[in-house]
């Protein structure tokens, strides 16, 4: 197995004269200067530059650095100034000694450094704070999480390049034993194996358990462990796949959501600058829609901004290229998408002891005279399947004559009353109702038409069509083509007939839609949009994502990393624009992980000044009863924040609390 060259951004390739360095803090402070040197200097030094300082100066650098700074500048500033090991110690200390433990911080820096850092860090910390770091850690935590967090402090895992390649298989069927295939789990089995094996061999133990489970380890962590325990598990997991995956996503949930973890931020740019930030950058750029340098851009200011922009680095948005690593992890990303099967699982499921004659009855007495109980409208709707509200919508006719729609509508308003009405509806009419609300009017919600076509299946696309004829007279397909232009429409037209190819992948037609895909790359980089060639293998690249299978495109995706060293969401981020960007990369997206995008588009539309509630509640009401489940658990852990814990901040509560989305 290739050992992995990690790429820092700061190294010891500039000349450190002492006598240059010196002025740092002089009378009054120059913070671009400080900036300047402070980041163009390796940390070893930095800790040559504290040490002139005293012997010239008699004075103590941090102190005065602290004295002259302020805010997160100041924090940034003096932590680069400490040697790695004191900065990692003094993060653990303040982890357990504040108020309240901050067991993120501790998950973070005790799963991702290696024997030697973790040696460091524990003479740091006696050397710092007179204590043992053990006996702190074990003294502010406890159970299975505590256990694990005194393992990975031994800091005698298998040295990098250790594989047992005889244990592979047994120790997959030992997790497996542990976990899935017994009632309760061995959480002991999960510490020995996790805590001590080396990560090239549990890479390999983590692929064979994946063959044999038919699921990820980490599906199996969050199925069988729970709270602290389990996110340090999935940590370690995270580091022993990808150390650089890892933070990158640290470093996205720092920024993303209700205002930046500055703690976060600052400890991750600090500790990995000199050591792989080159990769995070890469896998950050691979996995979110911007590059890591403008996402710090945009989420903080002033001094504090330019000096993490310094130990960023550069600006990946401008660069077309995958370092080889970054292309490596995206083939396996693509590979472990081909393989795992996902169970979806909804909010809502049909109530057991149901009377659609009895609950008619209800919500007429709920409507009837002065005022409108909502609660029991609540109540009843959100605790029915579709199939049962349609049988409550029949009884409310038949018994009292009367149609459940208009009264519903005459006695709600709002958001309430466009969800409850939406609940109300089937599956095909309320799809085909918000296909028309997306085309009708002055523009068009484009976002909404793809999100809607790449996420139906062929049945629910087919019932679209036909609640579409019958509900505005018109086909949809010709409401799309007399709504859209061009590629875009073509893409749309495409996806409406609902004649996407089912069944399991075609290894060799995959190879040869990869290198479709490839040659498309290719003309697109090299001809005008407008040339015949360009146009010709853009259709083609088209009709491979509008016809066949999700199963296949995951491996025609994977193929193409091979035959490209680049990943597909990459280019077409890079190569199209507009909405024919937007809609491929919607299919890309679905394919990949279909929760995952309908969690970033609910994310979308709670983030910016003003809740999208269109878009809210057309996710909401039509993943209920298919994946919403699903989408809860992506949400978080994308975002660091519960699903519902958004909607409270950013909605009415009474709204969506109706969809269990606890």
């Amino acid at each position: 197995m290739p050992v992995q060259m990690l790429r820092p951004t700061l190294s010891s390739n500039v000349t450190n004269d002492v006598t240059v360095d010196l002025p740092l803090c002089s009378a009054g402070s120059d913070k671009e200067a400080i900036l300047d040197l402070v980041t163009g200097r390796s940390n070893a030094q930095r800790q040559e530059i504290v040490q002139a300082y005293k012997s010239s100066y008699g004075k103590d650098l941090i102190d005065d650095l602290k004295y002259e700074l302020t805010g997160n500048f100041e924090r940034l500033i003096v932590s680069l100034m400490r040697p790695q090991a004191y900065h990692d110690a003094k993060e653990i200390h303040d982890a357990i000694k504040g108020a309240g433990t901050d067991e993120k911080c501790l998950i973070e820096v005790l799963a991702s450094r290696n024997n030697q850092q973790i040696h460091d860090l524990v003479e740091a910390y006696t050397d710092a704070y007179g204590s043992d770091i053990e006996e702190d850690v074990t003294g502010e935590t406890s159970g299975h999480f505590k256990k694990m967090l005194v393992v990975l402090l031994q800091g005698t895992r298998d040295e990098p390049g250790v594989v047992h390649a005889d244990l592979i298989e047994e120790d997959a069927q030992v997790l497996l034993a542990a976990g899935e295939e017994q009632w309760g789990t061995e959480e002991s089995i999960f510490i020995m194996l996790l805590g001590n094996r080396s990560f090239n061999h549990l890479q390999m133990v983590f692929d064979k358990y994946q063959e044999i489970a038919e699921k990820s380890i980490e599906d199996s962590i969050k199925s069988e462990l729970s709270g602290d325990f389990e996110r340090l598990m999935l940590a370690v997991v995270q580091c022993i796949r990808s150390v650089p995956m890892y933070f990158a996503k640290r470093l996205y949930k720092s920024m993303k959501g209700l205002g930046t973890q500055d703690n976060t931020l600052i400890r991750i740019m600090i500790c990995r600058s000199e050591i792989d930030m080159l990769d995070i950058r890469e896998c950050f750029r691979m996995c979110y829609e911007k590059s890591l340098y403008n996402m710090i851009k945009e989420d903080t200011s002033g001094d504090y901004k330019r000096t993490l922009l310094a130990l960023c680095g550069g600006d990946d948005d401008l660069a077309g290229e995958f370092f080889p690593e970054a292309a490596q992890l995206a083939y396996k990303m693509w590979e472990t998408s081909a393989m795992t099967k996902v169970q979806l699982r909804p909010t809502i499921r049909p109530a057991s002891d149901f009377d659609p004659a009895d609950d008619a009855q209800n919500l007429r007495k709920a409507m009837k005279g002065f005022g409108t109980d909502e609660d029991v409208i609540i109540d009843i709707v959100a605790n029915r399947s579709n199939e049962q509200r349609q049988e409550i919508r029949q009884a409310f006719k038949s018994i009292l004559g009367r149609d459940l729609m208009k009264d519903l509508k005459s006695e709600l308003s709002k958001n309430l009353e466009r969800l409850i009405i939406g609940l109300m509806l089937t599956p095909a009419e309320f799809d085909a109702k918000m296909m028309r609300k997306a085309m009708e009017g002055a523009g068009t919600d484009e976002h909404a038409l793809i999100e809607i076509l790449v996420t139906r299946s062929n049945e629910e696309i087919h019932a679209m069509n036909a609640a579409y004829q019958d509900g505005y007279k018109k086909s949809m397909e010709e409401a799309i083509q007399s709504d859209t232009s061009g590629r875009f429409s073509q893409i749309l037209t495409s996806l409406v007939q609902g004649a996407r190819e089912q069944g399991p992948a075609d290894w060799d037609r995959a190879l040869v839609d990869a290198q479709v895909s490839t040659s498309c790359n290719m003309t697109l980089e090299l001809a005008d949009a407008c040339n015949e060639d360009s146009d010709d293998m853009e259709i083609k690249f088209m009709s491979i994502l509008c016809t066949r299978s999700f199963p296949h495109l995951r491996r025609v995706f994977q193929e193409f990393v091979r035959c490209s060293n680049k990943d597909i969401e990459q280019i077409i981020k890079k190569e199209m624009s507009g909405d024919v960007k937007q809609a491929m990369y919607g299919i890309v997206r679905s394919v990949k992980n279909q929760p995952n995008y309908i969690a970033e588009r609910l994310y979308k539309a709670m983030k910016c000044i003003g809740t999208d509630d269109r878009a809210l509640i057309r996710i909401m009401v039509s993943r209920s009863e298919v994946d919403l489940f699903n989408i809860r658990k992506e949400f978080k852990e994308t975002h660091d924040c519960s699903l519902h814990e958004f909607i409270q901040v950013e909605t009415m509560v009474v709204s969506f609390h109706i969809l269990h989305v606890e």
